[in-house]
Formats: C-alpha cells, sequence, structure tokens
C-alpha cells in the first residue's frame, strides 16, 4: 500500500457502530469504515504509526481559536494578560517560565502557544470562563497552588487542550494544589489531546459537584485522546452528567482511573493502564452511579467496577482507534510539551 493510500484509509476510519458489545478485556478492534463495514486492511492500519494532529479530533472539532492571526510573543506575565484578554482573533506565544498566582482569564477566539519544550507558567494556571473558541497548546504549567487550577474550563465550548505538559507533585496534602484540568459549568465541545499530566492527586474533574444536574446536563460532552497520566492518583477523569470519549490514553500508577458518576456515559476505548489499582469505576463517591463501555483496553490487572454499561458506543465524529498494542510508544514519544 503506498504512503497515499495509508493516509486515504486512516482518514476514512470512524468510530465503531453503534451495538458493539463492551468488553472488559484485551481485544482486537478492527479498522471500521463510514458505513460501520470491516474493511479489508486492518493488519495495515495497525501497523502504520498514529501522527499528531493539526487540528482537533473529536467534540472539540472546529475549534480554530486564533487562526490565522499574527502571532505576539510576550515573556513577563504583564505582557501575557494584556495580550490574551479582549475576544478579538489572536495568538499568543509565550516564551519562558513564568511564574504567577492564580489564574490568567483567557479571551475567546485565542490561540496559547508555548515557544520550545519549556515554557508556560508556575504556580498558577489559565481559566476560559464564559468563552469560546480557544486554543491552548505545548504549555508547561506545573504546581497550581489551591484555589487554582493549571487549566479551568467554566461555561465555555470549543477548546482544545492540546500538547501541554500540566504537573505538580504528590509531597504536600492532597488539597494543597488544585486540578490539572477541571471542566465545568455546562461547558461542551472540548478536546483534550496528546498533553502529559503528572505528578499530582487530581487529575481531571468534568462537572463540579453532584448537586449541578440543572445546568450541566445535556452538556460536558469531552474528548480524552492520546493522553499519558503519569502517578496521578485519581480523577482520569472524573466525570458528571456529561458525555465522555477516552481513548488511545497511557494510564500509569493511579489509584482509581477513569469514573463516570451522576449518570454520565464514557466509551473507555483502546487504552492501557499499569500498576492502577482500577481502571474504570461507575459506582463510587456519588448517590448516582455511571455508565461505561470499555472496549479494546489493555488493564494490565487493573480491576474494573462496572455497576452500569452504557448505551454511548458510536462517538457522532470521525476519529481512529490506534489499538492499544502500540498506545504505550505512540503516547510516551508524543504527548507533552516540546513535541509540536
Amino acid at each position: 500500500m503506498t504512503e497515499q493510500r495509508t493516509i486515504l484509509r486512516r482518514r476514512q476510519l470512524t468510530a465503531l457502530a453503534a451495538g458493539v458489545v463492551a468488553a472488559l478485556t484485551l481485544g482486537t478492534v478492527s479498522a471500521v469504515s463510514a458505513h460501520g463495514a470491516p474493511t479489508d486492511d486492518t493488519a495495515d492500519t495497525a501497523g502504520t504509526a498514529i501522527t499528531a494532529e493539526t487540528s482537533p479530533i473529536g467534540f472539540g472539532a472546529g475549534t480554530t481559536g486564533g487562526g490565522n492571526a499574527s502571532a505576539t510573543t510576550v515573556t513577563t506575565l504583564a505582557a501575557f494578560k494584556s495580550a490574551v484578554a479582549s475576544d478579538s482573533a489572536k495568538v499568543v506565544k509565550v516564551s519562558g517560565l513564568i511564574s504567577l498566582s492564580g489564574q490568567v482569564d483567557i479571551g475567546s477566539n485565542t490561540t496559547v502557544l508555548g515557544v520550545g519544550s519549556s515554557s508556560g507558567f508556575t504556580g498558577g494556571g489559565l481559566r476560559l470562563k464564559e468563552k469560546t473558541n480557544v486554543v491552548i497548546r505545548n504549555l508547561n504549567i506545573s504546581k497550581p497552588v489551591a484555589p487554582a487550577d493549571a487549566i479551568t474550563v467554566q461555561k465555555s465550548t470549543k477548546v482544545w487542550i492540546d500538547h501541554n505538559t500540566l504537573s505538580a507533585d504528590r509531597d504536600h496534602d492532597k488539597d494543597y494544589y488544585d486540578g490539572l484540568l477541571d471542566i465545568n459549568h455546562a461547558s461542551d465541545n472540548v478536546t483534550v489531546s496528546w498533553n502529559k499530566f503528572a505528578d499530582h492527586f487530581k487529575g481531571s474533574l468534568v462537572g463540579h459537584s453532584d448537586n449541578n444536574a440543572s445546568e450541566d446536563t445535556g452538556h460536558l460532552k469531552v474528548t480524552y485522546s492520546h493522553n499519558w497520566f503519569s502517578n496521578v492518583y485519581s480523577r482520569i477523569p472524573s466525570l458528571r452528567f456529561g458525555t465522555g470519549h477516552f481513548y488511545d490514553n497511557y494510564v500509569q500508577g493511579a489509584e482509581t482511573a477513569v469514573h463516570p458518576r451522576m449518570g454520565a456515559q464514557m466509551l473507555v476505548e483502546n487504552n492501557v493502564f499499569r500498576d492502577t489499582k482500577v481502571a474504570v469505576t461507575t459506582n463510587r463517591d456519588s448517590d448516582v452511579d455511571g455508565y461505561a463501555v470499555l472496549r479494546g483496553n489493555d488493564l494490565g490487572g487493573a480491576a474494573t467496577e462496572i455497576s452500569q454499561v452504557g448505551s454511548f458506543t458510536n462517538p457522532p465524529y470521525s476519529y481512529t482507534a490506534e489499538p492499544a498494542s502500540s498506545v504505550v510508544s505512540t503516547v510516551t514519544g508524543q504527548a507533552g510539551a516540546g513535541k509540536i
């Protein structure tokens, strides 16, 4: 098969058709065409290296941020705050590591892009509140002291969080730092791809409270693809009320990882879990259980606690589900800042 044909075939791969039976152990997932019919070159697809996307795939598809706007490069916190404040189309490049406390609010129609492999923020983070069309890429954001998250997405839509390294440490009490990525208050259409989450207690919380059904129900649609969770204790992610697709991620060293609850639906597909106690649970910590469908995962000996099998089996977008057998190599080689 020529390279051109291989690329074309990969673009034709889509979500598996509804009705696929959930699997709790490692399985082989064939390539599936746009109409749900198995293709004849699954082996070729499995052998083709997956590379990072230049635009978001998943629920956040169509997010463009600042698009082709002229870039502004900043090196100080004051310059950064000024550069990202408006809702006009803009691309802001961060050069160097900037210390901050609390969070900086990001305007709509913004791309924030780290320069090189070591630019970003430490001590606090970024917040999107009532904004739309925002891209955050190639940043190192570390040690967000509570109540700041490394990234907060609140009442916001069309967000792409890609190729960042979000980290803290586990030397302090679990509440000393806040979350690495929290998505809440009816935020929607978010893709989280090719990030590294490291050394933290609370990874990614989607839906902040059991008591927020009236606002969150029908929203909180999030795709997690090709992320590396290393030494993150829990919330990988924790999802209330919403709909999540968690595929081709590598989870290493978790107590509890994927956690849909309060009626949330989660498709957990072709992920790898290592040194993890519970890979997926639907029945902890909330009065109402969640739903999960598992297929093609390598659990690595981790337990699962599936009280309710879900109905979300066919995401409403095209994507390529890389087989679990190659996920560790792909993700550790390409996830995090400095890889684009």
